[in-house]
């Protein structure tokens, strides 16, 4: 038998004693991977917003003008301390304590009746805009989504709306319905309807390409699920933003109409209608034209600061420069 060679036995007495070590505190652990750095969420629409209204002080400034005649519209019989159709004898006074904006030619006091004619110009300017919204998004989602022959059809039809200004199919809808608050509210609707088919086809042939409407016809999602749950939902920023502007536009196409005495009845006070009655009396009484427009003027433009703020708040590019 050949000797065994000295110097073995430490050798494989050590690794016995390692084996045992290992045994006894169990498989080594890989070391812990670093964690990752956290990645910041992209803000809501509503943080966007707040962020650009704060940091907009055009847009602040149309939110606050834009308060005030809101709720001295909802308030107007506590805001205004007369009636607006009441009249007395002290006619075309100017301003004064008893009547802060003057009174016009037949003594109604001016300040009741613009207060009370915010609810007539706010109240149109939002109902038929949202008619208008609801009747175009609908014309828009159809045409852009099913395509072919009825997108012809009603795209043809958004053409020749589109030719003519919104102001003059409002005049003559208005021509043919008659005057009066539901009339005007019904002409100037359908006149602002070209405006959301065409911004909602527009979003709907880029958005029923994407992947996620194909997984939705894969699953066997219906048509109008389809449109009300994924594609609508992705149109919205667009729409929202033109739907505000749209609003000044309503008040006023609705001013001028009832300028031209084709608007609401001549015993509703509204801006308009005073700028009207102020014509005739404008070189003596400078007041019936300046406050009515005054109104008018800071109204459109807080909505126009507000459009601009929206805009920027669903802008995603501009939010993407900010991050970098």
């Amino acid at each position: 038998m050949q000797p065994r060679p000295e110097g073995r036995a430490p050798a494989t007495a050590g690794a016995a004693a390692a084996s045992a070590r290992d045994r006894e505190e169990g498989p080594a652990t890989a070391p812990a991977p670093a964690a990752s750095a956290p990645v910041a969420a992209a803000p809501t629409w509503g943080k966007r917003g707040w962020r650009v209204l704060r940091r907009d002080k055009k847009a602040l400034f149309g939110l606050v003008v834009l308060g005030l005649f809101t709720v001295a519209a909802i308030f107007a019989p506590w805001v205004a301390p007369y009636d607006p159709k009441a009249q007395d004898f002290e006619m075309l006074q100017p301003p004064s304590a008893q009547h802060p904006l003057g009174t016009d030619d037949l003594g109604r006091d001016l300040f009741s009746r613009i207060v009370y004619g915010a609810r007539i110009s706010l109240f149109v300017g939002v109902v038929t805009v949202l008619l208008a919204l609801v009747v175009g998004v609908a014309l828009g989602l159809v045409a852009g989504y099913y395509g072919g022959w009825l997108d012809h059809l009603i795209m043809r039809y958004i053409d020749l709306q589109w030719a003519f200004p919104n102001f003059l199919i409002a005049v003559y809808l208005v021509a043919v319905f008659g005057t009066g608050l539901e009339n005007v509210i019904v002409a100037i609707s359908l006149a602002f309807v070209d405006d959301f088919a065409r911004i909602a086809r527009g979003m709907v042939l880029a958005i029923r390409e994407e992947e996620y409407v194909a997984a939705a016809r894969a699953v066997g999602a219906s048509d109008g699920r389809i449109l009300w749950r994924h594609v609508l939902p992705n149109a919205l920023a667009p729409l929202l933003v033109q739907a505000t502007v749209s609003v000044s536009y309503a008040i006023l196409a609705e001013a001028g109409l009832s300028f031209l005495g084709l608007g609401v009845k001549p015993t509703t006070p509204t801006w308009g209608l005073i700028l009207g009655d102020a014509r005739t009396f404008i070189s003596r009484a400078w007041w019936l034209g300046v406050f009515p427009g005054l109104a008018i003027m800071l109204t459109v433009l807080s909505i126009n600061f507000l459009g601009d703020a929206l805009r920027d708040a669903f802008d995603v590019r501009e939010y993407e420069e900010e991050r970098e």
